[in-house]
């Protein structure tokens, strides 16, 4: 197994993805070494969003991978294929569990989990990548500035062992990695677009126009999301140029 062939535990730091560039900046760290902790003092989500987590109640988990078959402009597969394995492991407890683009889990119109893909570059490849993940299990109080959290005991009403999670999670992550590897993508690419949250249906969005009503039509390569307006148009847009209203 890939994913979790040396795992380093710390009970608090910083982040956990500050904390694996930290490392490899240093030394050699075999592929799919994991980081986790307890608790992060400055957890982050993409563009610099805080990631709010009580002290040992959830998974913060990051992944060092070394995807040099992937070229750098297609490294969205990564977060296509992290996102579909965060899936495969909820729907053993939840239902209705969906990928938020670009990179949050829900489960309805709630927020479960968050993924944070950093990759450093080295000419035209990919020398390294990291993938932090935060995945709410055992949470039940958060912060009025979280606008819709969730967790595994809210929905289920159970407590969960944190570690058996991450074992769980390592396993269903690497059957996804090496489904990558084997360079299945266009069935992935399908399966990623098929559960993202509110596909093909006609919803809300709020772009640099302002509001309007569109659904979802595909998502590209490069990780752009195309959406199909009510006047027929089709728009692609990068991370941050286009939300929804929920």
């Amino acid at each position: 197994m890939i994913m979790g062939s040396k795992i380093l535990f710390l009970p608090a730091m910083t982040s956990t993805n500050a904390y694996a560039f930290q490392l490899l900046k240093n030394s050699i760290l075999p592929e799919g070494t994991v980081i986790y902790t307890n608790y992060q003092t400055t957890g982050r989500g993409y563009f610099g969003n805080r990631w709010e987590s009580e002290d040992g109640k959830n998974l913060l988990v990051s992944i060092i991978l070394n995807p040099s078959f992937i070229k750098p402009e297609d490294q969205f597969y990564i977060s296509m294929a992290i996102s579909l394995g965060i899936c495969d492991f909820l729907w053993s407890y939840v239902n209705e569990c969906t990928i938020k683009w670009p990179n949050d889990i829900y489960v309805k119109n709630d927020k479960i989990a968050g993924i944070l893909v950093d990759s450093a570059l080295s000419g035209d490849k990919i020398e390294y990548t990291v993938v932090g993940i935060g995945l709410n299990v055992n949470q039940e109080k958060f912060s009025k500035s979280v606008p819709n959290p969730i967790s595994m005991h809210l929905i289920s009403g159970k407590n969960f062992n944190i570690t058996d999670c991450l074992n769980k999670l390592l396993t269903i992550l690497d059957k996804r990695y090496k489904q990558l590897i084997s360079g299945d993508r266009e069935p992935m690419k399908r399966e990623y677009i098929s559960k993202l949250f509110r596909y093909n249906e006609w919803t809300n969005f709020l772009d640099i126009n302002g509001s309007f009503n569109g659904r979802i039509d595909t998502v590209t390569d490069d990780g752009c999301i195309v959406i199909e307006r009510h006047d027929l148009k089709f728009c692609k847009y990068t991370f941050k140029e286009v939300e929804f209203i929920i």
